[in-house]
């Protein structure tokens, strides 16, 4: 055999091996700033950061496509509007750090219906190094020194239920290109307690992928051989929000020793708009977050910031 077709017979070797593994795991990190938004627009959720990595589980249930299990560490970060030292004591919101594990298990249903779920066990104040990340960082990139992080929030223990629903709307007729889903949330715990609803609108620039399939709600991990997947589209989610209780604005059920709190809004309007792109084993996504006004103090708004999502499919 000549060292052309050698080498021609390992390189489709390869491609196959390459292109046809199930990949029935993912490793990411998501990265949320204001700065992903403007250079100006620096206050109240000012960064996060989260690392995850989820799998493919067993699943008997032929009504569910898959399910997905997923592990997560993040924190949060919170400031008023100003952080500068002659505002130490005008304060439009409270400083806060939130520093989280969570666990969760994802449902994806034949009917391209979602059910999410996780536990979130943690810390809002100074357990969770929000003073100690901020201002290291700011020190590293030069950028301006933060002032006020002694009036955070103080201790409080993070015991958190999260789910989200998601159900596909006008199933009867089959869009390429477009579908449309009913969206509802819900928080409870020590740090956050609301609901949500709202809708959420997907634009393709390619085929769209069934929603078990996609990574709209992250369900690229699977059981089949797949090769050559493309994903790209545009997604828009709206959303009404109300909000009972949130520790990093109000503190700690358990005390009010916190020396700067204020009281909720609890009406607000939120809503998201991005780009999802996958590649394969690659997955990218950019996203506008809008927030509407948190709490009661005069001179606080709705603000808005970007969060940027990498990651990659594992065998």
């Amino acid at each position: 055999m000549s060292v052309k077709k050698v080498l021609f017979a390992f390189l489709l070797l390869s491609s196959l091996v390459s292109f046809g593994q199930a990949r029935t795991a993912e490793i990411g990190f998501i990265t949320d700033n204001d700065l992903y938004t403007s250079s100006k627009n620096d206050m109240y959720y000012t960064n996060g950061l989260e690392l995850f990595y989820r799998y493919l589980s067993k699943n008997d249930n032929q009504k569910i496509n898959k399910k997905i299990t997923e592990f997560r560490v993040g924190q949060y970060l919170y400031n008023p509007r100003f952080i500068n030292e002659a505002a130490v004591t005008i304060n439009d919101r409270p400083f806060a750090g939130y520093l989280f594990a969570e666990a969760g298990r994802s449902f994806f249903y034949q009917n391209e219906s979602v059910l999410k779920t996780d536990f979130q066990l943690g810390y809002v104040g100074p357990n969770a190094f929000g003073k100690e990340l901020q201002e290291s960082f700011h020190k590293i990139i030069g950028y301006k020194k933060v002032y006020g992080w002694e009036n955070q929030i103080h201790n409080a223990l993070a015991l958190q239920a999260h789910a989200v629903f998601s159900k596909k709307m006008f199933t009867s007729k089959q869009h390429d290109f477009v579908d449309f889903h009913w969206v509802s949330e819900a928080n409870l715990g020590t740090v956050l307690t609301g609901a949500s609803t709202g809708f959420l609108a997907r634009f393709g620039f390619k085929k769209l992928r069934a929603v078990y399939d996609s990574n709209l709600y992250d369900a690229a991990v699977s059981a089949t051989p797949q090769s050559q997947v493309r994903e790209f589209y545009f997604y828009a989610n709206p959303s009404f929000n109300y909000q009972i209780y949130d520790a990093t604005i109000q503190g700690s059920l358990f005390n009010d020793t916190s020396p700067v709190t204020f009281d909720l809004k609890p009406f607000r309007f939120n809503a998201e708009a991005g780009l999802k792109y996958r590649h394969d084993n690659l997955n990218l996504a950019y996203i506008f977050m809008y927030r509407g006004k948190e709490l009661k103090k005069e001179g606080n708004t709705g603000y808005f910031y970007g969060s940027i999502r990498v990651s990659y499919l594992l065998k």
